[in-house]
């Protein structure tokens, strides 16, 4: 796509920080590192979002999520695990409509990132659990 910027990335119209690259995944450090070694991990096809993967694209792009994991992990040490974050739809916070998935180093409770689930969670009975997962399962 033409207006797109991580398809600009891609395509060395505009420069990045490349971590990785193959024939169908590009790799590069998130411009606004949340901590050191913010990576952004996007598949070279445009799509909007993980709803338009079909099951080939997700198996090419997913499957470098642990090899990509891995080396930013041994990279930083002092790293103690990573958040594998996807922001789908412009709701969930997603700013750029070419997919991408965030690896996002941790280093402490107190590096400055957090997921907040708020207040809001609500305790469903076993039935009302039991009549959304049929629910999810019968779209499947």
């Amino acid at each position: 796509m033409s207006d797109c910027i991580f398809c600009k990335i891609i395509n060395g119209d505009i420069p990045s920080y490349k971590v990785y690259e193959d024939e169908d995944v590009y790799a590069f450090l998130d411009i606004t590192q949340v901590t050191k070694g913010h990576t952004l991990v996007l598949p070279k096809k445009h799509v909007k979002d993980l709803l338009e993967y079909d099951e080939e694209l997700a198996e090419k792009v997913f499957a470098k999520l642990p090899k990509i994991s891995r080396s930013i992990l041994k990279a930083f040490p002092k790293a103690k695990g990573l958040n594998v974050i996807n922001n789908n739809s412009e709701l969930a916070y997603q700013s750029v409509f070419h997919s991408h998935i965030h690896l996002i180093p941790r280093y402490s409770k107190e590096d400055d990132f957090s997921i907040h689930f708020g207040n809001h969670q609500k305790d469903y009975t076993k039935e009302e659990m039991k009549e959304i997962a049929e629910k999810i399962a019968k779209e499947l």
